[in-house]
């Protein structure tokens, strides 16, 4: 059977697609998969077909996704997804006892639903809630620290038409409901979060924080969260602030110097000044060392205080990539080893001569000749011979000694 989507199933699609960029539309699958689910309480072929539709794809490429996620149901799923913990945690506090006694209590197995339609059971590998085991969800809102006897009591308020209040979380809703708020709408059921509440594990940090008085330097509970348009300008502001109170660079004197032979040295030259000495002073004048120029460049100090490595750095013997050079060391040849690379040493052919050059490229090409792809047609090392000669002997009925039919099989077979 054909379902056709509502009017408003299409005009939210179209809602969803406008959230991602023009040639990102792909990006829009996931919450669309939620929207038909909404709809029809799983994502059936003709769901698939829908989303393929208005996103250009084709129903492979959807299908391989909605496979892919287990929240996204490929058969009909009542109005109330339990989901048991039965994980290491959660299943050494209980989990498998409370799962086994709901599946007895309701007739249902994994992922099977209630001849009402009201509940569908499903075990789930884990919920992220070891703190609170063993525990469950309803339509993936929690109930914490759950036995046999209260699982069996929700599931029987549910089926009665109540909606029990999970441990955290706001109130409970349909899975179809709970679709809609997947896809990327709000709840806009009367109250819908007007419940609910963090659990006192989640809440056990804070607790001793307050406790101990521990708290982030500066922090002020009561300061109200600015505004995206208030933050950047604070940060706009502080930015221009610290520009401001940075020192301003030092100009070099615009007045000529006087080198040692009385000629002018280079514009911004940087000259040392000594401290005048006495007249009568008897040590020989300095030696003047020439003058540097501002923008010269002096090469980085490597010594071990600088890098804080004892290892001294070795130039890259060329400019061949790092893979490249990883191979020739590795394996090279009397052309391109390195001979003082770490660990590297000149293969020889035991008197100490050097291969000679190319070898290693010709011990691979020979490799490679005698080692031939295998086609499409046959697996690799397969002889096309011995698969002519087994059907030969097999038509024939007979081999060379004089055998059955079968008997030519079964031989054909071993060789």
């Amino acid at each position: 059977m054909t379902t056709t989507f509502t009017d408003e199933t299409r005009e939210r699609a179209r809602e969803i697609i406008a959230r991602y960029p023009s040639d990102r539309s792909r990006s829009a699958l996931l919450p669309l998969l939620h929207l038909v689910q909404a709809e029809e309480g799983y994502v059936s072929p003709a769901g698939v077909a829908f989303c393929a539709e208005v996103l250009g794809l084709n129903k492979a490429q959807v299908g391989a996704v909605a496979t892919f996620y287990t929240m996204y149901k490929r058969k009909p799923t009542g109005d109330f997804l339990v989901s048991v913990c039965t994980n290491t945690m959660c299943n050494v506090l209980g989990g498998q006892e409370v799962y086994d006694t709901l599946a007895e209590h309701l007739g249902v197995g994994h992922d099977e639903t209630t001849a009402d339609g009201t509940i569908t059971l499903e075990h789930a590998e884990c919920l992220a809630a070891c703190d609170y085991g063993p525990v469950m969800t309803v339509n993936y809102d929690f109930f914490d620290g759950v036995d046999a006897s209260t699982a069996v009591g929700v599931v029987d308020e549910l089926r009665a038409g109540g909606r029990p209040m999970p441990t955290r979380g706001a109130r409970l809703c349909t899975l179809k409901e709970m679709a809609v708020q997947l896809a990327g709408f709000a709840d806009e059921r009367e109250g819908a979060v007007a419940d609910g509440g963090p659990g006192e594990p989640t809440l056990r940090g804070l607790r001793l924080a307050q406790q101990h008085g521990v708290s982030v330097p500066g922090f002020d509970p009561n300061t109200p969260i600015r505004s995206k348009a208030e933050a950047d300008k604070a940060a706009a502001e502080a930015k221009a602030k610290a520009e401001a109170a940075k020192p301003a660079p030092v100009e070099a004197s615009a007045a000529p110097v006087k080198g040692g032979d009385g000629a002018s040295a280079p514009t911004g030259a940087v000259v040392a000044t000594e401290p005048t000495k006495s007249a009568d002073a008897t040590e020989p004048a300095a030696a003047t060392e020439p003058a540097k120029s501002a923008d010269a460049t002096e090469p980085a100090a490597t010594s071990a205080a600088a890098s804080g490595s004892t290892t001294r750095d070795v130039k890259a013997p060329d400019d061949t990539s790092p893979q490249v050079r990883t191979a020739e060391t590795r394996q090279p040849d009397a052309n391109t080893a390195v001979p003082d690379a770490p660990g590297t040493k000149v293969p020889t052919d035991g008197t100490g001569t050097a291969p000679e050059a190319g070898d290693a490229r010709s011990a691979e090409a020979a490799g490679v000749a005698a080692n031939a792809p295998a086609s499409d047609g046959k697996p690799a090392g397969d002889e096309a011979g011995a698969q002519e000669r087994n059907l030969t002997e097999a038509k024939a009925g007979t081999d060379a000694d004089g055998a059955t039919s079968s008997d030519a099989n079964e031989t054909g077979a071993q060789k």
